[in-house]
Parts: structure tokens; C-alpha cells; sequence
């Protein structure tokens, strides 16, 4: 057994197909196949479904797995801190995000190259539970997202949590001239207001869902989308208003568009940025995370 063969494993359960898993771990599909066959023997086990295409993990495989992504992460920690050693804190830092946190994520990856000029990012927005389960997975090495503290302090998780400035609505004064004002609205006053909102699959749009059942208030969404962009443009146009975390958005992009504070109840998870324990973070991750900390102390 060598790294490399567990690096394929990782690869495929990512890529989920034999050939983007060779392409992932820059080999020829037959030799990928090949040195997994050759894992199984030497493990005496079955590992991964084999039919016609890849047919996903035998229990046992996915036993296998969960060392192999640990000892994985591990390999690559090392590299990463070598290259630290050598060079300076550099590489690339995998960061899953969900859309609509409670903070603007380029303004803070900016503070921290002011400081890691050498430091790279890969960014993913995910859910709020594909999020979790990417972190679990080491398939990211910070998570930036809405989050139970008490679960992630179970799971040994490190979190520097963000400030929770509120809900804000934001519109153009052009297309809704009867929400310019200083004073917070009220759910009330948004119920026949079309609303450009996430979909219903993230975590923000939820806790929005919710407190406008709660108030037996209807919402009138004219467009849900994934998209940020499309949600901002929409808004930009005045096809709708956007319900959106303060801190959220820089104002300096849409100088045209205003807002107004949500009267509503605080959500139930904290914002948070999220790696692994200490010893298991990869160094990278720990340095990024440290500096968080300083910058949000800072704030």
C-alpha cells in the first residue's frame, strides 16, 4: 500500500467516475484501475462496486476510505508545511462557502493576502450540509457557513464565529419608493413585495421561510435562484427586493440600490469559519484560520 493508491481512492470517490479520476490523479485510466486492483489484493478485500462504470464503494471500501481521506490529508499537510519551511506560508486553501453568509468573503480573503500574498484559494459554495460533510470529508479545509457551535465543538472542529449584524432588505428606491426610510421594517411590510430570493435548498432562505410562516405572512418570491449574481441583477432592475445577511454585500458595487434593516428574530446557527481541530488542520488552513481571528478582533 502507498500514498498514491490511496490518493486514487479519494479521487474516486470524489470524481465519482473512473476516467475524471484518472485525469484528477494525472494518470492513464487502466493504471488507475490497475494500482486500485492491486490495493484490493494486497488488502484482501473488495472495495469499490464494479460494473460497466463505477458503481460506487462495498462497506468495506468505504471503511477503507474514511483512513484514506484521513491519511490523505495528512500527506498533504506535510507537503504543505515543507513548502511553508521553504518558501513561506504559500499553496492553495479549498474553502466551501454557502451563499448568503454574514460577511463578504472577498473582503476578508483580501485582508489575509495583504498579509499571504503567496496564498491561493479554490472556492465552492456549497449548502449548509454539504458543507459539513465536505469538511468531515477533508474535501475542504475551511468552511465558511451557518452552523450549530455545540455540534461542531462534538465533531472537534475549530470556529471562529462572525458578527451577526442582522437582516437587511435591499432594494432599488427607483421601483420601491415606499421602503426608503431609517426605521426597520417589518415582516408585514414585505408581504405583497416581490422578493428575489436563494432557493429553498439553503439554509438562509429556510430561516427566512420560516419566520414568515410563523407570522402567517405570504411571500411573494418573483424569482429564486442559486445564483448570487442573477439575485443582484434582479434586484439591480427592479424585478423584486433581495433579503440578504448585513455584511453580506459590498455597497460600493451596487452604489444605486438601498437598504433597510429586517425586524426579525436572530437565526438559530451562528455564521462561522470552520477547520479542523489543532494537529489535524492541515498548516495551510491554520495559518488562514489564525488570521481570521486576528482580523475579526480587529474589526
Amino acid at each position: 500500500m502507498d500514498i498514491k493508491q490511496l490518493t486514487y481512492l479519494v479521487n474516486l470517490e470524489r470524481e465519482r467516475h473512473f476516467g475524471r479520476a484518472a485525469e484528477a490523479s494525472f494518470v492513464s485510466q487502466p493504471t488507475l484501475s490497475m494500482r486500485l486492483k492491486n490495493l484490493e489484493r494486497e488488502l484482501g478485500l473488495s472495495l469499490i462496486n464494479r460494473s460497466n462504470n463505477f458503481d460506487g464503494f462495498t462497506s468495506e471500501g468505504e471503511r477503507v476510505l474514511s483512513w484514506a481521506r484521513e491519511i490523505v490529508s495528512v500527506y498533504q499537510g506535510l507537503k504543505l508545511e515543507v513548502e511553508s519551511l521553504k518558501h513561506g506560508v504559500n499553496g492553495t486553501l479549498r474553502i466551501g462557502v454557502v451563499p448568503q453568509c454574514s460577511i463578504s468573503l472577498p473582503l476578508m480573503l483580501k485582508e489575509i493576502s495583504d498579509r499571504y500574498p503567496q496564498l491561493d484559494y479554490r472556492v465552492a459554495v456549497l449548502s449548509a450540509d454539504q458543507l459539513l460533510e465536505a469538511l468531515n470529508s477533508h474535501t475542504v479545509d475551511v468552511g465558511i457557513g451557518f452552523f450549530e457551535l455545540a455540534t461542531l465543538r462534538e465533531l472537534h472542529f475549530q470556529a471562529e464565529p462572525l458578527q451577526d449584524e442582522g437582516v437587511e432588505v435591499v432594494f432599488h428606491p427607483r421601483y420601491f419608493p415606499e421602503l426608503c426610510g431609517d426605521t426597520p421594517l417589518r415582516l408585514a411590510d414585505l408581504s405583497e413585495v416581490p422578493l428575489c430570493l436563494a432557493d429553498q435548498t439553503r439554509y438562509f432562505r429556510r430561516y427566512l421561510d420560516g419566520h414568515f410562516r410563523d407570522a402567517a405572512l405570504r411571500m411573494r418570491v418573483i424569482i429564486e435562484t442559486t445564483s448570487i449574481f442573477q439575485l443582484l441583477q434582479s434586484t439591480q432592475v427592479g424585478l423584486g427586493c433581495l433579503i440578504s445577511p448585513r455584511g453580506h454585500l459590498l455597497p460600493e458595487m451596487t452604489p444605486e440600490l438601498q437598504s433597510r434593516v429586517l425586524d426579525i428574530a436572530p437565526m438559530s446557527r451562528e455564521a462561522a469559519v470552520v477547520i479542523a481541530e489543532p494537529g489535524r488542520a492541515t498548516p495551510l488552513s491554520q495559518h488562514f484560520f489564525d488570521e481570521v481571528r486576528r482580523w475579526a478582533s480587529e474589526r
